[in-house]
């Protein structure tokens, strides 16, 4: 009896010991323990997995996916950072940057902004092409330069008071339609995704004069076309307690945990410790959970 729970443990749970993780390896092969037919089968696969959305709004997706092995949970996760394409900037025409910023670096930064446009939509450029088109390119504008505020206190020190567009940020992007871009994408559509990022500070007299082209890409090419910040996977815990735990006991166990996993509940004048069903699986399945 002992030996086939073990063995159950073994195929259905990654186990946090004293020193190290067990477990962690795939078991959808046969012959892998002996009595268990564990290669992978299409309509199991279909019937146990499942994707259940924790958390989403416009920054971040939270997702259990249930039924499913570590290393798959893994191989989402970097299909997320290096195979989804996005569009982002290829190419900077430096026309005037008098800022003490430099071209290179100007442009670097300009790479990495985030752009809102579905990539769906567009197609890729191919090698050796110079001229982008319509159907594979986004043209951004970008002219800003800094003058004196001759409104401003004479005693004032605040750059903000005293200078005018000292502060170059991505809403000062102007976006430039190409052929029948206009009619195709609605005004306000295409932009970078946040208004509020710095890309250079300048002070009277200097001056960025710029034009952006757009192109679409994955991440695998290059970490600006990644389409998201940070994806990472962790396992859905299924917490047992092996002992009773009461008293003071009970309240330092729930403070080794996150706020809500453990929960501690008065019994009969004891301080019992109360295990919330947060995402319980079965246990004939193994889940992770995603961030991105």
């Amino acid at each position: 009896m002992a030996a086939a729970q073990a063995v159950e443990e073994m195929r259905t749970r990654v186990v946090l010991g004293e020193f190290g993780v067990r477990n962690v390896h795939t078991t959808d092969f046969p012959g892998n323990y002996s009595g268990y037919d564990d290669a992978w089968d299409q309509d199991r696969f279909e019937k146990n997995f499942r994707v259940d959305v924790v958390h989403m709004d416009e920054n971040t997706l939270e997702f259990d996916m249930v039924g499913i092995d570590a290393a798959i949970a893994n191989a989402f996760r970097r299909i997320l950072l290096a195979e989804v394409p996005t569009m982002a900037v290829e190419k900077v025409l430096v026309y005037n940057n008098t800022s003490i910023v430099q071209d290179e670096i100007l442009a670097h930064r300009l790479g990495l902004i985030p752009i809102l446009a579905d990539p769906r939509l567009f197609e890729y450029r191919n090698q050796g092409e110079e001229e982008g088109t319509e159907i594979d390119t986004l043209q951004f504008r970008l002219q800003v330069r800094c003058t004196r505020n001759p409104s401003a206190a004479k005693d004032s020190s605040d750059p903000n008071e005293l200078y005018v567009n000292h502060k170059v940020y991505t809403r000062h992007m102007t976006w430039v339609p190409l052929g029948n871009q206009a009619d195709v994408f609605p005004e306000g559509t295409i932009r970078p995704v946040h208004d509020d990022i710095l890309i250079a500070q300048l002070r009277p007299g200097q001056e960025i004069d710029l034009v952006m082209h757009c192109v679409k890409g994955i991440g695998k090419d290059h970490a600006k076309f990644s389409p998201v910040a940070t994806a990472s996977y962790r396992l859905l815990p299924d917490i047992t307690l092996l002992e009773p735990v009461e008293g003071e006991a009970a309240e330092e166990l729930s403070r080794c945990f996150s706020p809500g996993v453990i929960e501690v509940q008065e019994v009969q004048g004891k301080s019992w410790p109360e295990l919330p069903m947060l995402g319980w699986i079965p246990s004939a399945e193994k889940s992770s959970g995603m961030r991105s």
